[in-house]
């Protein structure tokens, strides 16, 4: 007689039915209690129909979820299949629906070298105008705002959300679209960022990038500048600080 067909196995660690370079290194699979669990049930994983690792219950474990780990082996970059098989003894075996997840382990911009854990030297540095640059911001550029631009970058792709860090204020920017990947990013930062940071003789401006996976790309190499005359003849609203990440995520190394 044919069994019913298991419900499908889940990756905790999946961001949007995607799996990042973290995630990929300790890949875990969840499977929940199935119907008729038993003390000596073997549970067999497979990653793209090839077997990948296997479980036998035990007494204390009937009634639990059971957890599998992927070997990083099989865990690579593109589409992929995750279901597994219950042997039951006096029984044919059953198998799972399946999950399906994309890999995607590229980090934007490259891996950051290892010697220098919080920046990214493959990124290059925020562009800016040459004369402020050379000269700084006055205060008639603080009040108009400033432009500036982000280079494409290694594994630039869609989806991806930068964040620019103006001194101590983060501004988060438009996520990249289809038409945006290899094409050079163009923001303009407000009166409001630049007052709220302050006047500063050594300001640090950069950028990080966090893919649609949860890849991160560290810091870009900072650009330094001059800030005088933060005080507005006119005033401006408060700007909005972007609350650092938990620590030890994309834009906010530990």
């Amino acid at each position: 007689m044919t069994r019913p067909l298991l419900t499908a196995p889940t990756l905790p660690q999946a961001l949007r039915n995607g799996i990042n370079a973290l995630a990929a290194a300790h890949l875990q699979i969840d499977i929940e209690p199935y119907p008729g669990m038993d003390e000596g049930d073997l549970i067999e994983l497979f990653w793209n129909n090839c077997f990948a690792a296997s479980r036998r219950v035990t007494a204390g474990k009937v009634g639990l979820p059971t957890h599998l780990r992927v070997p990083e082996s099989f865990v690579q970059d593109g589409p992929a299949e995750v279901h597994y098989r219950v042997m039951q003894i006096g029984h044919t075996p059953a198998c799972s629906a399946r999950a399906h997840v994309r890999v995607k382990t590229n980090c934007p911009g490259g891996p950051p070298s290892p010697l220098c854990s919080d920046e990214n030297q493959n990124l290059a540095p925020v562009g800016l105008p040459e004369t402020i640059r050379r000269y700084g911001v006055n205060g008639r550029q603080v009040r108009r705002g400033i432009p500036l631009t982000i280079a494409p970058y290694l594994n630039m792709a869609t989806g991806d959300a930068i964040t620019l860090r103006w001194g101590d204020v983060r501004m988060d920017l438009p996520k990249i679209q289809a038409k945006g990947v290899g094409v050079v990013v163009q923001v303009w930062v407000p009166s409001t960022v630049i007052v709220e940071a302050g006047d500063d003789s050594r300001l640090e401006v950069t950028y990080c990038i966090l893919d649609r996976v949860g890849n991160n790309s560290r810091w870009a190499p900072t650009r330094t500048l001059r800030i005088a005359a933060c005080a507005p003849s006119q005033p401006v609203g408060r700007a909005r600080i972007y609350q650092p990440r938990p620590l030890g995520s994309p834009c906010e190394p530990g």
